[in-house]
């Protein structure tokens, strides 16, 4: 069966042009097209497509105010496709924040042209997003009350590594929402390109309790903060006697992916052993698998996100399948076990 698309966007051309495109490709059926949110409410009502695209400045209704709704009343795969989601954009994000699947930055010179160049990576995104299983979010949700932590338990020499692809954003702020200031260092691997990670970050830290930055090579990771992989970087985790820093390089996709997941959890398991735990999030592929199992059998606590929580239980069961997992936990659940993360036992853990 072919994916399903409803393709809303307030410009005839590109609706014309997005339809072409997406039609060459013989798995994929435009079944409609609207030119504002309202419209697209009767047409998803009326054809159940598979895959949204969605433009963000439209009449009527804004495209991110109409992909809270619609997240919160009928979850459903959406592919925002605007000129306002340029590399690194507040929208960008907010529109992954809200369950969009991923974006497409449309040009601003030279449209034609201009999107028939974006015509593979439309395609390969919307076939992602048919994977993906959003979940119904509540509109305006209020920000988690960040967990608390036993006073008694030293954060010190302890790191938590955390990967993640499709669907991470708004997993990875669920998660460190609920973390306090005291909480163990944590590091992370978020499939993102070059421009997004410094927005990423920057926003996660306005809403935590924990200092979010970007990673920068050579800073020295403490409790109470988070790392994130640069886009087009991989992150390690080094170490130099009592202390642990951050690595950045530029070495080749591993697993198919810079930054890797799998480089990631290598680090950490070479670096931390059973001081750490890993954690692998909702995501396509099978980064990570590698790394999380090589955490396991140096002792490490390895946890993944439960199927039913997952946007894309895709990387989370390759780890599974492979034996790195030793338990799988809903973001709730992770949450809380990072808190309450006591020394690691590495004869139980170890695979």
């Amino acid at each position: 069966m072919p994916i399903r698309v409803l393709v809303v966007d307030d410009s005839a051309l590109i609706r014309q042009l997005l339809t072409e495109l997406l039609s060459a490709d013989p798995g994929i059926e435009v079944v409609g097209t609207a030119g504002d949110p309202l419209v697209a409410r009767e047409k998803i009502k009326a054809l159940s497509p598979d895959v949204l695209t969605l433009d963000i400045e439209m009449p009527k209704m804004d495209g991110l105010s109409f992909l809270e709704k619609l997240m919160a009343l009928r979850p459903m795969p959406v592919v925002v496709v605007s000129t306002l989601t340029q590399k690194g954009t507040d929208a960008a994000l907010r529109a992954l924040e809200l369950g969009a699947i991923d974006d497409v930055a449309k040009p601003l010179i030279d449209i034609r042209s201009g999107m028939t160049a974006l015509g593979e990576e439309l395609v390969a995104k919307v076939r992602a997003a048919a994977a993906a299983r959003p979940r119904a979010r509540a509109m305006r949700a209020v920000a988690s009350v960040p967990l608390q932590v036993d006073a008694r338990l030293s954060t010190a020499g302890r790191i938590v590594a955390v990967g993640a692809s499709t669907g991470g954003v708004e997993t990875l702020q669920q998660l460190l929402l609920q973390m306090p200031a005291t909480a163990p260092a944590i590091v992370i691997t978020q499939h993102m390109p070059a421009g997004f990670t410094t927005s990423f970050a920057r926003r996660l830290d306005q809403q935590c309790a924990m200092t979010v930055v970007e990673a920068t090579d050579g800073r020295r990771i403490l409790p109470g903060q988070v790392y994130i992989a640069p886009g087009a970087r991989h992150l390690e985790v080094t170490r130099t006697g009592a202390h642990y820093a951050c690595r950045l390089h530029d070495g080749p996709a591993v697993s198919g992916h810079r930054p890797s997941v799998d480089v990631l959890f290598q680090s950490v398991a070479t670096a931390a052993g059973a001081n750490a735990m890993g954690i692998i999030l909702t995501g396509m592929g099978k980064d990570g698998a590698n790394g999380l199992l090589a955490m396991r059998r140096a002792g490490a606590r390895t946890l993944g996100q439960t199927e039913a929580s997952c946007v894309v239980y895709g990387m989370p069961k390759a780890a599974m399948q492979i034996g790195a997992v030793e338990q799988e936990l809903t973001v709730d659940q992770l949450a809380r076990e990072i808190v309450r993360a006591r020394e690691a036992e590495p004869a139980r853990r170890t695979a």
